[in-house]
């Protein structure tokens, strides 16, 4: 899907984010944010993910000037081909957001949410007629991470859910389909998954936070940054296979399974990873961390350039 004028609803750290992938793939962007001093905060953010964008390659057609800042939403769709939008996880902004747009989309323009928590079907209820309305959520921040998980239903039109992949093809993106609605999709359920059990190791003395943290991305994190858990255990096992690797560890790790922790947040517990996060940190503040991370991510992008 080609569109040359785009939209962000919601100036936020997401807003941002996408604004600036969009930019730097060669469209115009126009942002809707009521909040005061929106316009500044993102055209600070564009400026600190231009060199990391054109470190990527991805900024050859664009241009950071290409944007607009309006208080109005409806203003803000006019004449856009794919609308992102990010407005706050609220059920009633969400709502209220969708009824004024609507009615001023310019036909065949898609829309899709970057909305984590909520799914689509509740979103949907802000809508006449939901048919051009997608889930695209991204993993943040949009601009550095390619995943999209995507999902439409029997509300949405015939090629809507292939047009926003295209769309999302054309700037850069990785995207999944989602075929059931699910609280938090797939990548966030996957993401809750791990971290209840690298809490639960803390809580129980296993490893210090520090520790749990060092043995996902010094270990298996850095497999899973090529391929995914299944495919890997697939490997795993050499010329058997998956089928092979399932015969040998079906019961360790059903046991595994048998043993892992059911913990839930609470004011103890939130203090501990508070304190190992800290130490984990070592004085250095979350824009530092943050470089730090996004250094990092971009230079593994950069190392598997080409090989997907």
């Amino acid at each position: 899907m080609e569109c040359a004028h785009t939209a962000c609803l919601g100036g936020g750290v997401i807003g941002a984010s996408w604004t600036a992938l969009f930019l730097a793939s060669g469209r115009s962007v126009a942002v809707f944010d009521p909040s005061p001093g929106v316009e500044r905060s993102v055209r600070d953010y564009v400026e600190m993910a231009w060199p990391t964008l054109t470190e990527l390659g991805l900024t050859q057609n664009g241009t950071p000037d290409a944007v607009s800042f309006h208080t109005s939403a409806a203003e803000a769709v006019a004449g856009a081909g794919f609308v992102q939008e990010n407005v706050p996880e609220r059920l009633a902004i969400k709502h209220a957001t969708f009824a004024e747009i609507e009615p001023v989309l310019e036909s065949g323009a898609i829309v899709a949410s970057s909305a984590s928590g909520l799914t689509l079907g509740q979103m949907q209820g802000g809508w006449q007629d939901p048919a051009q309305f997608v889930l695209g959520h991204p993993f943040n921040p949009p601009h550095l991470i390619p995943l999209v998980e995507v999902m439409g239903n029997d509300r949405t039109a015939d090629g809507v859910v292939e047009g926003a992949e295209r769309f999302y093809d054309t700037v850069g993106k990785v995207t999944i389909r989602v075929n059931k609605e699910v609280a938090g999709h797939v990548a966030n359920r996957l993401q809750a998954a791990l971290w209840r059990e690298a809490i639960s190791l803390v809580v129980d003395g296993v490893a210090s936070v520090e520790d749990v943290d060092k043995a996902v991305w010094a270990g298996p994190g850095l497999r899973w940054a090529a391929m995914g858990p299944t495919m890997l255990f697939n490997l795993g096992a050499g010329d058997g296979g998956l089928e092979a690797f399932c015969d040998h560890f079906t019961d360790t790790f059903n046991g595994w399974w048998d043993d892992l922790g059911q913990v839930y947040l609470n004011d103890d517990i939130t203090r501990t990873l508070i304190e190992g996060v800290g130490e984990e940190a070592r004085g250095q503040t979350p824009a530092e961390l943050s470089a730090k991370r996004d250094a990092l991510i971009t230079a593994m992008q950069k190392a598997t350039a080409g090989l997907r």
